[in-house]
C-alpha cells in the first residue's frame, strides 16, 4: 500500500473490485476499493498484484487478497478474462495508462455468464462441454502408422489460421445476449470451431456430423445476430463470418442430407 509520502508525490492507481467469498454465500457480494502505486507500462494483472501484496482497502481496513486466474501474461492462454469497465476483456493486456489515464477509477468484475467460483474467478465448464457437443476435434486412429498426413495449399493455411486462433477465454460468449442459462446456445467460438475442423482436409471426414449437432436446439439457429462477440474476441477472429458459413453449410445439410443417405 501507498504510504504518505508516495500518496503526494506518485501517481496511484484507484480499483474497484466486485468480490464475493464463495458461491454458497451470496451474502458476502461488495464492492471494495483499492489504491496501489503507479507502475510503469502498468496492466490490471499487476495492479491486482499489487493489492494481494497488501489487501488494505481505501479505508484502511484489511482484508483478503482478491483472487483471479492468470497464466501466460501476453494474451494466449485466454484465462484471465474479466469484465472491466463494463467491457470484457484480457486483463493482461488492459494498460492502465489506456484504461485512466487520468487516474480514474478503475472497475473490475467477473465474467457473469458462468458460475462465479470466488472474487473474479469463474468456473468456464460449459464452454468445454460445448466443445465436446460440436465435436471440436478431428478423429484420427493412432493405434498404427498413418503416413504423411494430406497436403494443404498456403492460401488454405491462411485461410484457416485466423480460425485456429481461439484460446476459449469467453469474451464472446459473456458479449452474446443469447448465451445465458435459459438457453442451450453453444456459442459463437464453438460455431466457429466447426467451421475450423470442417474446413480441415481430415476434419472434413466428420463434417456432416459436426452440422447436425448445430442443427437442433442450441445450434446456430439460435444465435442472434447481435455481431457482439465480434467487436469483444481479442483475437479479432471473424466470428460473424464463421456462424454465417456454418449456417449455410447446416442448411445445405438439412435440405440434401438425404441425398448423402
Amino acid at each position: 500500500m501507498a504510504n504518505d509520502t508516495t500518496k503526494g508525490t506518485g501517481r496511484l492507481v484507484h480499483l474497484r473490485v466486485k468480490r464475493q467469498d464463495s458461491p454458497d454465500l451470496p451474502e458476502t457480494r461488495r464492492w471494495e476499493e483499492f489504491k496501489v502505486p503507479y507502475l510503469p507500462q502498468m496492466n490490471i494483472i499487476s495492479a491486482l498484484q499489487q493489492v494481494q501484496k497488501e489487501p488494505r482497502t481505501v479505508d484502511g481496513k484489511d482484508v483478503a487478497p482478491v483472487v483471479w486466474e492468470s497464466s501466460c501474461l501476453e494474451e494466449v492462454c485466454g484465462a484471465c478474462t474479466m469484465v472491466i469497465n463494463g467491457r470484457v476483456r484480457q486483463a493482461c493486456s488492459a494498460l492502465v495508462d489506456q484504461i485512466a489515464p487520468n487516474g480514474e477509477v478503475i472497475q473490475v468484475e467477473p465474467m457473469t455468464k458462468f458460475p462465479l467460483v470466488r472474487d473474479l474467478i469463474v468456473d468456464r465448464e460449459r464452454m468445454f462441454q460445448d466443445m465436446k457437443k460440436v465435436k471440436a476435434w478431428i478423429d484420427i486412429d493412432g493405434t498404427h502408422e498413418l503416413g504423411p498426413g494430406p497436403r494443404e495449399s498456403p492460401e488454405a493455411q491462411q485461410e484457416r489460421y485466423p480460425l485456429s486462433r481461439c484460446m476459449t477465454c469467453g469474451c464472446c460468449v459473456e458479449a452474446c445476449p443469447q448465451y445465458n442459462d435459459s438457453t442451450q446456445f453453444v456459442g459463437p467460438f464453438a460455431l466457429n470451431l466447426v467451421r475450423l475442423f470442417n474446413m480441415h482436409p481430415s476434419g472434413a471426414l466428420h463434417k456432416n456430423a459436426r452440422l447436425e449437432t448445430v442443427m437442433g436446439e442450441g445450434g446456430v439457429q439460435d444465435c442472434g445476430k447481435s455481431q457482439n462477440c465480434v467487436e469483444v474476441c481479442p483475437k479479432e477472429i471473424p466470428l460473424v463470418d464463421s456462424i454465417a458459413q456454418v449456417s449455410r453449410d447446416a442448411t445445405k445439410r438439412l435440405l440434401f442430407g438425404w441425398l448423402l443417405k
